[in-house]
This record gives structure tokens, C-alpha cells and sequence, in this order.
């Protein structure tokens, strides 16, 4: 799946052949590390075959050639011993640099965790500008979008709803980690990859020195939606990103009110529908239906229609040895007590009930 995702990548026609253009000094070293090796190996590729083939012309048989002696000669023992370490030291110099500095992760303007999970990443404002902000991001793309006729753009595969956005010419500490399966971070633009596993913190970072939107995606081989786990990042002003902290700081307090006031069923069940669609459909599907064994039906499922603190414990804390998630850390009161409500309230199920948010914070608590 990661062929299909990361196809998109050959969109222009500087990076149809080649890495994609570079936008940070690391990528731009990666990039001219990349040229200086092809160059190399195509002179050696050359020079070792150009012998061979003149050798073997100039030393055949027909042309009373007598096979030369090179037993235990010196000169030649030095010679094919040397060059080589000369060319291994003439590449291994430029990549040890450019390692080194790709592990400097200190003094960062800004730091965020990525969160990668089952198939979308969660973004931790930790420090700087922004701090507190924090936010989910999925494929924005329709299902039916992807494996339908429709037109199709050239990133259809790597937009998403929330992207990520840093301010141009700050340095971006990034700590990655999954709470489910092996994810791996990756911007090639900003010659960034870095494996987040669970129950660890990796750290890597990036300065983007052009203002832009850069797209990657998971590139680790994880589950059935590995090819739909985009990234989009957008590098934007210094004024622009003080405005979007400011708007996003304001949808968290909008959060918290939304938290703690009651929603109608019809307020719940809407804004279900939206949350099920980002965060369930790819399972379970959007008629309910599910995908048996693996991913078991919701449409008329007795943990749907039975008890609801059963069902609330179930998607808080998921299933282990399922493919069942744990959305506690995931998604707020709100979004839980809508989904919630939404698939007790959807398809052949129609309890008439409602899960507030209260009731959300009253089961994290049990």
C-alpha cells in the first residue's frame, strides 16, 4: 500500500526521477549526499567496466594474448586495497556529518509529539508557541473518493482534515510515538523519518526554510489503512501562525464548554455521524455492516444495543488482542458521547438513548 500512497510523490516533474526538492538544510544535504554517490558509483561503474570490456578486446586469444601473472604482486595487492578505502572515506565523511546533525534536537523553538495510531496521527503542542494545543488528524479524502471513478487529484491521498502547521524558520522538535502498532513519521521534503514506536519517545526535527504545504505519510508498514495515514504539514508566516494558535486555543475553549453542557439527541447524533465517518467507517464501514471477523458489525450488535457503560468502556479503553482501539486518549467527552449515541441511534439501531458528555468523564473516572 505504501507504493499507491507515496506514487503521489512523482506529481511534478522535479521529483518524478529524483528525491523531491528540498526545503530544509538537512534535505538539502541528503539531496546533495544522494547526487555526489550516484555520481560516484556511476564513475566506478564505468571505470570497472570500461577495463573489463577493453581487456577483453585487446587480450583475446585470437590476437595471441598471453595471460599476465599477478601472483603476490605487491603494487597491485596496495592498489586494490587502497582506492577502495579512499572511496569508502570520500563517502562516509559527508554522511557521518549529515547524521550527526540530523540527531541535534537541541534548543527547539517548538516541540510536538506525533502520535501515530490505527490510521491517522495525533499532534501534542508540548512547548513554544502553541503549547497546549493538541488535535487529530485523518485522511480527508472519502472512501468512496479513493476506491471509486471519480477525479482524482494528484495528492488525493495525502490531504488531511487537521494538517499540521509550524511557522517558517523555527526549529520543530518532533517526539514521535504510536500507541498501537510500529508508525514511522515521514516528510521527505524536510528530510525527516523517524519510526514512532509504542512505549517509546524518538525525537527527530526540521526547519523549514520556505513557506509551503509538504505532504508524507506513515511509512511503516502498519495494518490495513497503512496506504491512508497521510501527513500534511503547512509552514506559514510567523503572523499567520500566531493567528492560527490564537483560533485554534479558541476551539479548545469551545471544547471544554461542550464538555460539560447537555446535547439533544439530534445535536449527538449529527455530530456522531461526523466522528464515526473519520475515526470508525474504515472498520466497521459506513452502513454498519463491518468487515467479519476482523472488524465485527455494529448494525444491531448486542454491545450496541445493550448496555451502554459497556459499550463506553469498550471504545475508552479497547479490546486487546483486537483490532479494537482505545479512543480515551483519542477523542474528547464530547466526540465520544456523539459517537456513541450515534451508533445506538443509526442503521437498524434505535435505541432513542443518549451519552452525554458526563457520562463520558464519568466513565473515565470508573
Amino acid at each position: 500500500m505504501l507504493g499507491c500512497a507515496t506514487g503521489a510523490f512523482a506529481q511534478d516533474a522535479v521529483s518524478r526521477y529524483n528525491l523531491q526538492q528540498p526545503v530544509t538544510r538537512i534535505a538539502s544535504e541528503i539531496y546533495s549526499m544522494h547526487t555526489l554517490m550516484l555520481i560516484i558509483c556511476v564513475v566506478i561503474f564505468i571505470a570497472v567496466f570500461g577495463v573489463m570490456f577493453w581487456s577483453v578486446f585487446h587480450h583475446r586469444k585470437s590476437r595471441g594474448a598471453v595471460a599476465a601473472n599477478f601472483h603476490e604482486n605487491t603494487a597491485v595487492e596496495i592498489a586494490w586495497t587502497v582506492i577502495p578505502v579512499l572511496i569508502l572515506l570520500g563517502m562516509a565523511w559527508p554522511a557521518t556529518k549529515t547524521v550527526i546533525a540530523m540527531k541535534d534536537t537541541t534548543n527547539p523553538d517548538i516541540t510536538i509529539k506525533a502520535t501515530g495510531y490505527q490510521w491517522k496521527w495525533g499532534y501534542d503542542y508540548l512547548q513554544g508557541e502553541g503549547e497546549g494545543i493538541r488535535f487529530l488528524s485523518n485522511s480527508s479524502t472519502p472512501r468512496d473518493q479513493i476506491e471509486g471513478a471519480a477525479v482524482k487529484g494528484d495528492t488525493y491521498l495525502l490531504e488531511v482534515d487537521n494538517p499540521l502547521v509550524v511557522p517558517v524558520g523555527k526549529k520543530v522538535r518532533v517526539l514521535t510515538t504510536a500507541a498501537d502498532v510500529i508508525h514511522s513519521w515521514w516528510v521527505p521534503a524536510f528530510g525527516v523519518k523517524q519510526d514512532a514506536i509504542p512505549g517509546f519517545i524518538r525525537d527527530t526535527w526540521f526547519r523549514a526554510d520556505k513557506e509551503g504545504i509538504y505532504r508524507g505519510n506513515c511509512a511503516e508498514l502498519c495494518g490495513k489503512d497503512h496506504g491512508f495515514m497521510p501527513i500534511e504539514v503547512h509552514v506559514v508566516s510567523a503572523e499567520k501562525y500566531t493567528e492560527w494558535v490564537a483560533a485554534q486555543q479558541q476551539l479548545t475553549a469551545a471544547a471544554a464548554v461542550d464538555d460539560v453542557r447537555e446535547w439533544a439527541l439530534a445535536e449527538l447524533v449529527e455530530r456522531g455521524q461526523k466522528v464515526y465517518a473519520a475515526n470508525c467507517a474504515a472498520c466497521h464501514q459506513a452502513d454498519g455492516k463491518g468487515l467479519p471477523p476482523a472488524f465485527p458489525a455494529l448494525d444491531g450488535s448486542p454491545v450496541v444495543t445493550g448496555d451502554p457503560a459497556a459499550q463506553l468502556a469498550l471504545v475508552l479503553n479497547g479490546k486487546p488482542g483486537t483490532a479494537m482501539a482505545a479512543f480515551g486518549a483519542q477523542l474528547s467527552d464530547t466526540d465520544l458521547a456523539a459517537v456513541i449515541t450515534y451508533t445506538r441511534n443509526s442503521w437498524s439501531n434505535q435505541s432513542g438513548k443518549v451519552v452525554q458528555p458526563a457520562d463520558v468523564a464519568a466513565g473515565r473516572k470508573g
